[in-house]
């Protein structure tokens, strides 16, 4: 399977496969964002993109400058259409408006970004079996955002000779992952008109045929990188002499762990990621580590961040070394808004293919809280729902894949649902 060089006229199923076998992480999606962008031209819709779609300075967990370079670069050697990137610059994303009447200002917010991890190879696996796993060594759509942004393009393409009386807005947000990218989004000033918002996700170990109207509820999200910096020296021949980043990240993390939960509500601690590159017999110099937590609302969120502050401060000063932190990603938390989940309902229903209709709790973290947000701040109403797509294996796992069924269908409920909303 080649890479395509523009998705102009290819099925939906043909687009997933190639953003699938294509996959690139959070704000390296070059290549998807400049073949989203060809399109979306093509089809009348004006088309934001990069700067233009987020606030650079609330970007989280942006890779070093000489990483996206060779991103940019590896998606002008797959077929990215060249005008794009180049007017993109170093930041991806992208915005589409179209105004077809009178009508309501409507939101449909999916996201575009891979995973960090590698894909399976084995025959049991359907992309690799098929020959359209990921060729991009450490990156792989095992969450299901290469059909969310199929899903978003299935739905500019049904209204591209009307059939809607208002302006539809379609997000396609990178970095959703590590929550990096839908803080900037929403403070691009592209939502402050919305009246109405949709968001949307596949699987989430739903048969395809479900519809969930509403999920509600994410909890809070912060991801804090921590660096300790001690001094190094011989751990055999002077000991005394060195300052150990290394037991001073030890030590914060068994105290991270021992932090009280809150009477208040759900709070979550998790050390994901730690790293020390350093010989055996020398007094650790640096150490780094990567600290996740969360709660049922900001508040209690903000509570578990803070006290994350305070045990890294006392495990540095403990053992006598230096710290930096610095913010990697972070979410809220949200009510869906019951008018726009009864549009879904009736959407669902409306729509060949859908066998059940269901409402749930999320229990986990989105970004899209901050979007869904800024249009309610703003008086107006959203939803977060999904759309089942029988997914063999977890999210986040090498095996994870989605049922293409799934892609159509989610674009049938929701055109339904957009329509609807006028």
């Amino acid at each position: 399977m080649d890479p395509l060089t523009t998705f102009d006229g290819r099925s939906l199923g043909d687009v997933r496969r190639d953003l699938h076998k294509y996959a690139e992480a959070g704000w390296k999606e070059f290549r998807t964002s400049a073949l989203l962008a060809a399109e979306l031209d093509d089809l009348g819709y004006e088309v934001s993109l990069g700067k233009a779609t987020v606030d650079p300075d609330e970007r989280m967990g942006v890779p070093p400058a000489d990483e996206l370079a060779a991103a940019k670069a590896r998606a002008r050697e797959e077929g990215a259409p060249e005008a794009y990137l180049d007017e993109m610059g170093d930041v991806t994303g992208v915005v589409a408006t179209r105004e077809f009447g009178d009508g309501p200002v409507v939101g449909l917010r999916t996201d575009i970004d891979a995973l960090e991890r590698q894909e399976a190879t084995d025959d049991g696996h359907r992309p690799a079996a098929e020959g359209f796993a990921s060729v991009h060594p450490g990156e792989m759509h095992a969450c299901g955002h290469d059909a969310h942004a199929t899903i978003g393009l299935g739905v500019a393409r049904a209204f591209a000779d009307g059939g809607f009386d208002g302006t539809l807005k379609l997000f396609f947000q990178p970095a959703e992952e590590g929550g990096r990218g839908g803080k900037p989004m929403a403070a691009s000033g592209h939502l402050d008109d919305a009246d109405h918002l949709f968001a949307v996700h596949v699987g989430l170990d739903e048969p395809t045929g479900t519809i969930v109207s509403s999920y509600d509820a994410p909890l809070s999200n912060a991801k804090l990188d921590v660096t300790f910096i001690g001094e190094p020296s011989h751990a055999g021949g002077e000991p005394h002499a060195g300052q150990n980043a290394l037991q001073a990240a030890t030590a914060a993390i068994e105290n991270l762990y021992g932090i009280a939960r809150h009477g208040d509500g759900a709070t979550r601690i998790n050390v994901g990621q730690v790293s020390a590159d350093n010989a055996q017999n020398v007094i650790c110099e640096e150490a780094t580590m990567r600290v996740e937590v969360r709660g049922e609302t900001h508040d209690l969120n903000e509570y578990m961040l803070g006290r994350v502050r305070d045990v890294v401060d006392g495990a540095a000063t403990m053992h006598d070394v230096e710290y930096e932190t610095g913010l990697y990603g972070k979410t809220t938390t949200f009510r869906n808004d019951e008018p726009m989940v009864e549009t879904v309902e009736a959407a669902a229903a409306a729509t060949d293919g859908v066998d059940e209709i269901a409402s749930k709790e999320f229990g986990g973290s989105e970004d899209a809280s901050y979007l869904v947000r800024r249009v309610q701040e703003r008086g107006g109403t959203a939803v977060y729902l999904g759309v089942g797509a029988s997914n063999p294996s977890g999210h986040h796992t090498a095996h994870f894949d989605v049922d293409e069924a799934a892609i159509d269908l989610g674009v049938d409920v929701i055109v339904e649902a957009i329509a609807r909303s006028a």
